[in-house]
């Protein structure tokens, strides 16, 4: 089942935040889209959640030493 979630990332500020989270985010196994708002400072992700969960979604996010918020 595709799930679509925005996640709040308040540190996101420019294009190299935004290919550095893409980046982490895409190849990962159930990731279908990706994409980083800069000026709305958050992510928004579709991911098959029989094959990832939202933790691993948040935490992908995170390695990239960005924090989500809430």
């Amino acid at each position: 089942m595709v799930t679509r979630e925005r996640f709040n990332v308040p540190e996101v500020s420019c294009a190299h935040c935004k290919e550095t989270i893409e980046s982490a985010l895409l190849p990962l196994n159930g990731i279908e889209e990706a994409a980083v708002d800069i000026d709305g400072k958050s992510v928004a992700v579709a991911f098959d959640s029989d094959v990832v969960d939202r933790t691993t979604v948040v935490r992908a996010i995170e390695a990239t030493g960005y924090q989500v918020a809430g």
